[in-house]
């Protein structure tokens, strides 16, 4: 569908923030999946416009076009005075009968902002043109008549993406658009209503400039519409920086950034009342933002002395403590055992997000011994007893968790978690797999060394106990080869790393710079202590 099929259409632009660029459109198709909305049924995508014939790098724009009678229907069109709330990463806005389409998609992670669109063009000229059109169409007037209040006010905002122009130029800009003779007071703070006038560049996958700040190149595209939500970058002000590790009271050396949990919670479809399950749930940074979507949290390790903490002030209770959150439950118990430790006749979670251990940061372990001879534990030192581990290969660990979240999760609920991977992963044999679950999506992060793909699994049928065996046979299509990639991550990249010239030296500095890091920490915590003393 292109702009100018635009009669009965209500078109919406957004434009998406330059990070994990693979996770944008799934996050987007979750998102609104949670409203029962589907691209492609209940709405399409517009092809952007563009000056050249081909577009060889990474747009960060979008349309979104519904039919004017399902938009009308489906959402709050008149948002006028819609105020975007700080204080949850559900990024919700004050919301009334029906949601308005912002505070819909501004729970993506990703997007920017979003925009009614009022015209589109591969240059200023046609987009003028496209917005004349529009603006006499049936469904125009209505878009455009709600602007034209004599006691409403407004301003309009140029968005070059990082090119720059003067004032003057900016105001010509502007001039071009003074055929919309607004009413009502221009007013640079809290105005009624923001008019956004984009000028496209060609931009790499980075957001740089292509053509490095080269005014007299004609856009790429130019896009002209009212902003949704009464604000246009929905990340500004710390709404994201407020959920950063930085300002978190206990957190740990796998700790997950803030960023991507919320990314995974929106996979994972985590909503106001979600029963969600993180089973490695170590310092509770995923279960955390779980929490903070309004989920209701249960998480489990191996670790005893991680669950409690490291003292009252620095433990996971208080990271939920410190943004209101309840009190998640806290189990020490492993998924080898279980079907052992727990008895669920019936599925029990929405959500099961999570990020294993695969012995780069940490190794896995489960509980059990090597040994033959098994001591029982005397009740009064049981609460204080820290059971005997053992290691956890890799290959069990992913096998016991498709176990557990086909076991567990309702039908049709979702199994997000991360796999770490190399150049040779090929991920229609090497990625896990369960008869009761359906990859829904795979994401893709290129890091320095190797990459990690965050997947999503979705229940499409009941769990059989009977048939676990057969289950946990089938999760590596190739066997111990494929286990073998996931398994030997850590050495791997030990082995590419010795290979490069000035491994010793940086190793030595590492090794230094964790020595004083030691040190820091320890004189923190006596200097801490010290103050404690003098106050009681």
């Amino acid at each position: 569908m292109s702009i100018e099929s635009n009669g009965s259409r209500y078109n919406i632009l957004i434009e998406f923030v330059h990070r994990h660029l693979d996770f944008q459109r799934p996050e987007l198709d979750a998102v609104l999946s949670m409203h029962d909305i589907q691209i492609g049924r209940d709405c399409t995508t517009i092809e952007l416009p563009a000056s050249v014939e081909k577009v060889e790098n990474y747009r960060p724009f979008l349309i979104l076009s519904f039919d004017y009678e399902y938009a009308k229907d489906k959402f709050n069109l008149n948002d006028e005075g819609e105020v975007l709330r700080n204080d949850l990463s559900r990024f919700s806005f004050i919301q009334k009968n029906k949601p308005t389409i912002a505070s819909v998609l501004a729970r993506c992670t990703l997007i920017r902002s979003a925009t009614e669109l009022w015209g589109a063009g591969k240059c200023f000229a046609t987009c003028i043109s496209n917005m004349k059109e529009m603006s006499n169409g049936i469904v125009g007037k209505k878009i455009v008549s709600k602007c034209m209040k004599d006691d409403s006010s407004w301003k309009m905002t140029v968005h070059t993406l990082g090119t720059k122009f003067n004032r003057d130029e900016q105001n010509e800009m502007r001039m071009k658009f003074s055929f919309l003779n607004f009413p009502g007071k221009v007013q640079m703070e809290n105005p009624t209503n923001e008019f956004l006038l984009i000028r496209e560049v060609e931009l790499d996958h980075n957001g740089a400039l292509v053509y490095e700040k080269d005014n007299s190149r004609p856009p790429l595209a130019v896009f002209f519409g009212r902003v949704l939500g009464g604000i246009r970058d929905w990340r500004a002000k710390g709404r994201l920086e407020q959920f950063s590790l930085k300002k978190r009271n206990y957190l740990g050396p796998t700790s997950m950034d803030s960023e991507l949990s919320l990314i995974m919670t929106n996979f994972a479809l985590v909503q106001n009342g979600s029963f969600c399950f993180e089973p490695f749930v170590g310092t509770g940074s995923i279960l955390l933002t779980c929490g903070l979507r309004g989920g209701y949290c249960v998480g489990t390790d191996i670790d005893i002395r991680v669950l409690r903490g490291r003292s009252e002030d620095e433990n996971v209770y208080e990271n939920f403590k410190q943004y209101k959150l309840p009190r998640p439950d806290l189990v020490r118990s492993d998924n080898a055992i279980y079907h052992r430790h727990y008895v669920t006749p019936t599925p029990l979670y929405d959500a099961i997000v999570t990020d294993p251990p695969y012995g780069i940061r940490a190794g896995a372990r489960k509980t059990g011994t090597k040994n033959r001879e098994i001591r029982a534990v005397a009740e009064d030192m049981r609460h204080d007893h820290i059971a005997q581990t053992q290691v956890y290969e890799v290959s069990d660990v992913m096998g016991d968790l498709l176990d557990v979240s086909s076991r567990t999760l309702k039908l049709g609920g979702r199994l997000v978690y991360i796999i770490p991977s190399m150049t040779d992963f090929d991920e229609k044999t090497d990625l896990p797999q369960h008869d009761c679950l359906e990859i829904v999506n795979i994401c893709y992060q290129p890091l320095q060394t190797l990459g990690r793909r965050v997947v999503t699994m979705q229940k499409v049928q009941e769990y059989d106990p009977s048939k676990r065996k057969k289950y946990l046979s089938k999760v590596w299509v190739n066997g111990p080869e494929s286990a073998e990639k996931c398994a030997r991550i850590r050495e791997r990249l030990l082995e590419a790393a010795k290979l490069k010239s000035d491994y010793e030296e940086k190793a030595a500095y590492r090794k230094k710079r964790r020595k004083e890091t030691k040190e820091a920490k320890k004189l923190a915590k006596q200097q801490k202590q010290r103050e404690k003393q003098i106050t009681k």
